[in-house]
């Protein structure tokens, strides 16, 4: 019985640090790494588990660098538009946050010097990218182009190529297709993301594309980006990947997750935050699958 009080200042920190890393972010990079490992796997480059691993922490702690420095300069907005996250709750301090942001930068710099130039160019980046969005003097989250930008340059590009880099020699034909993929994806991320928080975004003069454009529009651009994305895949995929992956696979699975998002579209309200979240949220499931969907049409080849 005494055990359980003692054990609960662990369970409420490691909730802290959950919430704190964004879990959508954290899930969606996790699965990235496995997902383009799978695809090493199939192009006969996996490196083992304990190299698997190491890339897993370096690049959840990356993730957590990056998302943690927007929450740090967002405190005030985030009061508005997303008051459970930690700092904005009160569950943390500005001062925990910035050592724990310190910590995730230092310690995928320090294990990416030790890998290489493709390795410490893709964390160094990654790094950079996520500064220049969140911290003055440039904050480019206040330009929506320049934003997101940033967010579909990370995703698409340095997630990918610069892990895949690290399992093999070489960037396979299905890694430069996820990358042609997730440009898009991530573009519809990008913009999405803001359309239910435009009332905080306003009043802190964060012109994005919904407080420019509205709700409805924004919504509109993001469902033709990722439509976009899924055509790509579902036409241009299987006579561009050739005998890299199964094409029933290839196409089936994307046909099943376009069905899934138009159901979704459908339901979604862009003029209700809170519905349209949850819609947000399922869009972030798409992007998990994607990463389960092309390693197994490469590993089923």
């Amino acid at each position: 019985m005494t055990a359980v009080p003692a054990a609960l200042p662990a369970v409420r920190a490691a909730n802290v640090l959950w919430r704190f890393a964004r879990p959508h972010t954290i899930i969606g990079t996790a699965l990235s790494i496995l997902g383009l490992y799978g695809i090493a796997a199939a192009e006969d480059h996996g490196t083992g588990a304990p190299d698997l691993l190491a890339t897993l922490v370096a690049g959840l702690a990356v993730n957590i660098a990056i998302v943690g420095v927007n929450q740090i300069t967002d405190v005030e907005i985030d009061r508005l538009n997303k008051p459970y996250l930690p700092i904005a709750a009160g569950d943390l301090s500005p001062q925990a946050a910035k050592a724990i942001v310190i910590a995730c930068t230092a310690l995928p710099l320090a294990m990416a010097l030790t890998q290489g130039a493709a390795e410490t160019i893709a964390v160094a980046a990654a790094l950079a990218v996520g500064a220049l969005y969140s911290l003055p003097p440039t904050r480019l989250k206040r330009f929506p182009i320049a934003a997101s930008l940033c967010i579909t340059g990370v995703r698409s590009l340095a997630v990918n190529l610069g892990v895949y880099a690290h399992f093999a020699h070489g960037i396979a034909p299905p890694v430069w297709a996820l990358c042609l993929f997730v440009l898009p994806f991530s573009f519809a991320i990008a913009v999405l993301k803001d359309v239910p928080d435009i009332e905080g975004d306003r009043a802190y003069s964060i012109r994005t594309f919904t407080v420019r454009l509205g709700p409805e529009p924004v919504f509109r651009v993001g469902l033709f980006a990722l439509a976009l994305a899924y055509a790509g895949m579902i036409l241009a995929g299987p006579p561009l990947l050739g005998d890299h992956v199964q094409p029933a696979v290839l196409v089936a699975g994307h046909l099943g997750a376009f069905a899934l998002l138009i159901r979704w579209a459908r339901r979604a309200h862009p003029t209700d935050p809170a519905a349209f979240t949850r819609f947000y949220m399922r869009v972030w499931a798409l992007f998990f699958l994607e990463y389960l969907l092309l390693p197994l049409a490469c590993l089923t080849a």
